[in-house]
């Protein structure tokens, strides 16, 4: 199998590549990906915490082999190239499954246009994993209309993108969502408002609308591309660059990675 695409199935303590051919409908019950770079990943704890939860969240109950099949998993991931691997818990016929999808990283970008989702899909907007394919509908209508990123709102206010979480700046101070918004925990985000916190940036939460963040520095955020300015708003609002404090903290998030 091509390496790029190899989907390993946790069994009996060991990772054991599936064929290609496999058919077994399956259900995605908690999911995690993060981008692995010559080796070297960022907050990799925070993510496995995050698969556990969503794991248990969803009826898998052995919490010792999930840390055999997190620190496997890691272990299989290659030390070169970039890649963006995807850690799996699955329904297969009824009964629970622990997955490695081992994916070549896309081609990074630094910049993302957004518009308004129609709507909000979500079954489990929480948790990591159950609603990807919903998200990736998302992101497909976005496309139609020139954009890459679907900005989901709760009664009119941003709450969460399809596949990165949204932070702005206004007047000096880091601004997030309302945390009780319901949406899944970004560990980019956190990870970016810890280095406010240390840096003593002002961080605060903002309830706002679209229109709102007019004339804001507006970043979208995730575990593969890190932090990416947002230049344009399909009939959304117009917005601010700053490129240089955004390739500051780009370089910032970069010096936090470490070796696998």
């Amino acid at each position: 199998m091509d390496a790029s695409s190899t989907l390993f199935d946790w069994r009996g303590g060991r990772l054991v590549a599936l064929d290609d051919c496999e058919v077994a409908e399956t259900a995605l019950e908690a999911a995690d990906s993060f981008l692995v770079a010559e080796g070297a990943v960022l907050a990799v704890g925070l993510h496995g915490a995050r698969f556990a939860e969503t794991a248990v969240e969803r009826g898998f109950r052995d919490r010792a082999d999930l840390e055999s099949f997190w620190t496997a998993a890691l272990d299989e991931l290659p030390r070169t190239g970039q890649w963006f691997p995807r850690f799996e818990l699955v329904t297969v016929r009824d009964a629970h499954r622990l997955r490695l999808r081992l994916r070549t990283a896309p081609p990074l970008t630094q910049t993302v246009v957004l518009s308004t989702a129609a709507g909000d899909p979500r079954t489990a907007p929480l948790l990591k994993g159950p609603d990807l394919d919903a998200m990736s509908r998302l992101r497909q209508e976005a496309q139609r209309v020139g954009a890459q990123e679907a900005v989901i709102l709760d009664d009119g206010k941003v709450s969460d993108g399809s596949s990165t979480a949204l932070l702005w700046w206004r007047d000096g101070t880091l601004f997030t969502p309302p945390l009780s918004l319901p949406r899944v925990d970004s560990v980019a985000a956190r990870t970016v408002r810890g280095v406010a916190a240390a840096l003593g940036v002002p961080i605060d939460e903002e309830a706002v609308s679209p229109a709102q963040l007019e004339g804001c520095v507006v970043w979208a955020v995730n575990a593969l591309h890190g932090i990416r300015s947002v230049p344009a708003w399909v009939n959304g609002p117009r917005l601010a660059q700053d490129a240089s404090k955004t390739a500051a903290w780009r370089a910032r998030l970069g010096a936090l990675t470490r070796p696998l």
